[in-house]
């Protein structure tokens, strides 16, 4: 479940589909269009998304390509943060910033309201770091009782604002860095599972440092898969309540991703990747 919606557990990120370092066009527009046409055709039915991307590149690329949009989508935006000419990321938590952001969504977007807007915290760009997040998301807390936002999630954040934004509002993702070699949120997650709460790992494969390792590879050669492959199935496994947004801008790496969700890990292989030492 995501908010009051059922969604499958594998979903897609567009974060790629925008140009070099998430600014700027894609180099191949009508390929972005046909990976979000197949994705959607294959049963995704979980996009993560931000006008931050580009900005405002990925959402008006989803637009394009899937508006009006079929009634299982759940699209899932973040808000926090713009960026600069130079494509730096720059915090954005006023109520004025905040607004304008979930407005810029709903435009882009082409929504009235939008299901689901994450919270992304940005006291370190790079990870999380304790700061409250009570202003923001009292903000974002009255835009839905406005109607412009349907559930609130949390993004790049500790355990300490999690349990903050509970005390806010209803929270019903968190979206951190996790992967077989990124494992801090473990807590969390066994936390979050046990309260019916989503977790959505962002970079589940390594992000800008793809994942490397003998033992992933092992595995992988062993089940005939990917290594890829065989890291977002792990993630499937770790814990029911993980919900993936693997992304891509080609439709070969799509299908392969997709296929993700045939990969059956025995035991044996989930207990040598739960000790894998990265490379």
């Amino acid at each position: 479940m995501l908010g009051d919606r059922a969604v499958n557990r594998l979903g897609y990120g567009a974060m790629q589909l925008a140009g070099k370092g998430v600014f700027g066009p894609p180099r191949d527009r009508g390929e972005a269009v046909a990976v979000l046409r197949e994705a959607v055709e294959n049963g995704v039915n979980h996009i993560d998304t931000s006008d931050f991307y580009g900005p405002h590149v990925t959402n008006e690329i989803i637009r394009e390509a899937l508006h009006p949009y079929r009634d299982d989508l759940v699209i899932v935006t973040k808000v926090g943060a713009r960026r600069g000419a130079d494509a730096s990321w720059i915090p954005a938590f006023t109520k004025e910033e905040l607004t304008q952001a979930v407005q810029d969504n709903l435009r882009n977007l082409g929504l009235d309201v939008i299901n689901v807007v994450n919270l992304r915290a940005m006291f370190s760009v790079h990870g999380p770091a304790e700061g409250s997040i009570e202003e923001p998301l009292t903000v974002l807390a009255d835009l839905k009782r406005q109607g412009l936002i349907r559930h609130i999630g949390l993004s790049n954040v500790t355990t300490r604002q999690v349990e903050e934004g509970c005390r806010i509002t209803e929270i019903v993702c968190v979206q951190n860095m996790y992967n077989l070699a990124n494992r801090s949120d473990d807590a969390m997650i066994d936390r979050l599972a046990a309260e019916g709460t989503a977790y959505v790992p962002f970079f589940p494969l390594g992000g800008f440092s793809p994942l490397q390792s003998s033992t992933l590879l092992d595995v992988a050669a062993r089940l005939g898969a990917t290594s890829m492959q065989v890291a977002l199935a792990w993630l499937l496994k770790r814990a029911p309540n993980i919900l993936l947004i693997p992304g891509t801008s080609s439709r070969v790496h799509l299908r392969e991703n997709l296929a993700a969700a045939e990969v059956d890990l025995p035991a044996g292989a989930m207990a040598e990747l739960d000790v894998m030492v990265p490379a």
